[in-house]
């Protein structure tokens, strides 16, 4: 054994940690004959729910914006759940539809497009504090009451900055009443501003949705970025067991789909390009991400592994002209597997594992198997980067091939920090360099 490759035996690493806990404990009985009782998930498979369908014409409710999805789909919540069709058009947005825990939203392909609005953006004529729940804007030229903001400040007591969702509920002339308290000082000597930012769907503390069959514009030539922290085309928080089937989600000025804080997450044959942000973003500590059959195209970084992602699995993916990274791993990303993956033409690196702050915060325990990684990178450019004190991370069967000259581009680059970095039955073809281990 020693620092680079180490010996697989016994079960296979993901395998034996994940399962072991579930195969040990005492199992309920299976439901064999549910039925519907009270607070209980588990339901019979009901043959029909309520569906409401959402169009210009010839649909239960009749419209073209945002609000008109909005009814339906607080109405379909409000009997318990079930399905928002979205017949064919363009639906303009002007403030994002809030998911509800229980509905299928399902538009009818590429024929639904949800674009956004042109953002504006503003000063904050007087100063607001935590506890109000009201702004003055300096010129509200473009803001209209029902709107969704983003209201912005360097935070006054500790230099950082802030950024808070709202929605304007009422109007006299430049004061607009917000839907909620403030929760920080927003100062006019702090640089505090409005902008009419949000995402096209979005999903807070709700669990059992599901979005498929439609198409989403997030309009990136006509507003502001605002990163996939807060929005994007959809923006998911606090929230279990999402779907997303047959999305295509385009030019938004930030990410296309983003998920924080969020577990079991399924998305599925879902397109994401020509974003100013990520093309996928799990995020925050989102456990069990299953990502398959999706088109991550021309984004800043195609899949972004944020914070403490765990047991996530990314497979038969296209990451394709990405202008950084294709896939990108870092901070405390633990235990995921990225397999049988096409990455081609990425700016700088086809898979990146980042740079950390020590052991602890590292994306190790990763495994990256069967991958094809083309053409990674400028003249320097890596195919695969291992940096920092990543440690007990596999690489088995990945194809890299460099079909330009090699110049100085590097197959695989591991760290002189690293440790326990497995490389097992790689073709590593048409670099100046195939593997460059900085710690021999």
């Amino acid at each position: 054994m020693n620092r680079r490759i180490f010996v697989a035996a016994g079960p296979a690493m993901l395998g034996a940690g994940m399962l072991q806990a579930a195969q040990t404990r005492p199992q309920a009985p299976a439901v064999t004959r549910p039925r519907a009782t009270s607070g209980d998930a588990i339901e019979p498979k009901w043959e029909q729910r309520i569906k409401i369908t959402v169009g210009a014409e010839k649909a239960d409710i009749i419209g073209s914006d945002h609000r008109v999805i909005q009814a339906a789909v607080d109405y379909v919540a409000g009997l318990g759940g079930g399905t928002v069709q979205i017949l064919p058009g363009k639906y303009r947005f002007r403030n994002a539809v809030q998911l509800r825990s229980g509905v299928r939203i399902a538009g009818s392909g590429l024929d639904t497009v949800c674009i956004k609005e042109p953002s504006v953006k503003t000063p904050l004529a007087e100063n607001s504090d935590w506890y109000d729940q009201e702004v003055t804007l300096t010129d509200p030229a473009g803001f209209g009451v029902g709107d969704g903001i983003v209201v912005r400040t360097r935070n006054p007591h500790n230099g950082s900055h802030d950024t808070h969702k709202r929605t304007l509920v009422a109007r006299s002339g430049r004061r607009f009443k917000l839907n909620e308290m403030l929760v920080e000082n927003f100062w006019t000597k702090e640089g505090a501003s409005a902008s009419t930012l949000f995402a096209l769907f979005d999903g807070f503390r709700v669990s059992n949705v599901a979005i498929e069959n439609l198409s989403l514009d997030g309009n990136r030539a006509n507003n502001e970025f605002l990163n996939g922290n807060y929005v994007g085309c959809i923006f998911l928080r606090e929230s279990n067991r999402i779907e997303l089937r047959r999305v295509m989600a385009r030019n938004f000025n930030g990410d296309g789909i983003s998920w924080q804080v969020c577990h079991d997450v399924r998305v599925e044959d879902c397109h994401s390009h020509d974003h100013a942000g990520y093309g996928l973003h799990p995020g925050s500590g989102s456990q069990r991400t299953v990502v398959t059959g999706c088109k991550l195209e021309r984004n800043d970084i195609g899949f972004f592994f944020c914070w403490g992602v765990k047991w996530g699995l990314v497979e038969k993916n296209s990451m394709l002209d990405n202008k950084r990274f294709g896939v990108s791993i870092g901070h405390n990303d633990t235990d995921n597997m990225v397999r049988r993956n096409e990455i081609l033409r990425s700016g700088k690196t086809g898979i990146y594992l980042r740079q950390e702050h020590g052991p602890t915060f590292a994306p190790s325990r990763n495994h990256i198997e069967g991958n094809r990684v083309v053409d990674s990178g400028s003249e320097n450019g890596v195919a695969i980067d291992v940096e920092g004190v990543t440690e007990s991370v596999t690489l088995k069967r990945n194809t890299l091939l460099e079909t330009r000259q090699p110049a100085s581009r590097i197959g695989v680059r591991i760290s002189k920090e690293a440790k326990q970095i497995a490389l097992a039955e790689n073709r590593i073809d048409g670099f100046s360099t195939p593997v460059l281990d900085l710690g021999k």
